[in-house]
């Protein structure tokens, strides 16, 4: 059996699955069976595979005809051109978060600053901001004692453990220094709304990453009253909401004294992030 012949078996299964990428995602499954990266399978369609190469496909392209995302499968995610450790403990890293990032450099490219990530999960944004703010220093926290383990992985991989502290708390903790930066992805989705998310999500993300409360609000203003105390005066936070959540969350951030300075689109051209600036005197 040669590799376009595997390519084609997956492309047919997950089809018939409805699984939209399906020929993309045959290939990269096949890249991870084979351990070849994709652009050499391609390059290679006739060259022969032995069996039990195929058994193994077979199992990964029934995981996916499942609904199961690939990057769970591969265990990895590309993000900000690296790849990070990705498991069902964490959210899988989306491209519009990478908007975020690209943002946030340009702010503050030069410049030394202490970064906190307030639900860091895998780790991605906070291991890539600093990969380009190199004169700087962060610490990530998260509820999730699995989500840290995976994050720690990533950070080793990308060898940022002199920069880079992790802490298993909540956002409520204390902390015993003041930051320049804040980011935060928090759940944001509303309760009521997380089983008519799509399957590949509902299914395998982790609901603690999901589910924002009964308007999706409950961990976003909890960042948002944290951030108060411990934004160094001028400090910014950066913020990515859900549709439809900017009018509600600009309020909250206004009433608490901070100034938005930037708004940053999805590629639906949705509100994805807001950035603040924390100014003045602050007020319940």
């Amino acid at each position: 059996m040669k590799i376009l012949d595997l390519i084609n078996y997956g492309t047919i299964v997950l089809k018939k699955s409805k699984i939209i990428s399906c020929r993309l995602d045959s290939e990269l499954l096949l890249s991870k069976v084979l351990d070849k990266n994709r652009e050499e399978i391609l390059i290679n369609l006739d060259q022969e595979i032995c069996q039990n190469y195929f058994s193994t496909y077979k199992e990964l392209i029934s995981r996916r005809s499942q609904n199961e995302p690939v990057a769970y499968i591969l265990q990895e995610k590309e993000f900000w051109s690296k790849n990070f450790f990705v498991s069902y403990d964490t959210l899988i890293p989306r491209p519009e978060t990478e908007l975020m990032v690209e943002k946030l450099v340009k702010i503050f490219d030069e410049k030394k600053i202490s970064i906190l990530d307030m639900g860091t999960g895998s780790g991605c944004i906070l291991i890539s901001l600093l990969s380009e703010l190199k004169k700087s220093k962060g610490i990530g926290i998260d509820i999730s004692k699995k989500a840290l383990k995976i994050a720690k992985k990533n950070l080793e991989n990308h060898k940022m453990q002199n920069k880079i502290k992790l802490f298993n708390r909540s956002f409520e903790g204390e902390f015993n220094e003041k930051f320049d930066l804040i980011v935060s992805n928090p759940p944001y989705i509303k309760s009521q709304e997380i089983q008519r998310l799509a399957e590949d999500i509902k299914k395998y993300e982790p609901i603690i990453a999901l589910d924002g409360g009964k308007d999706g609000l409950d961990l976003i203003k909890k960042v948002i009253y944290k951030a108060k105390d411990i934004l160094k005066d001028k400090g910014m936070l950066a913020l990515e909401i859900g549709n439809e959540q900017f009018k509600l969350v600009s309020e909250i951030l206004l009433k608490n004294n901070y100034k938005i300075e930037h708004i940053i689109k999805d590629y639906k051209n949705n509100i994805r992030c807001i950035i603040s600036t924390l100014i003045g005197k602050r007020y319940d």
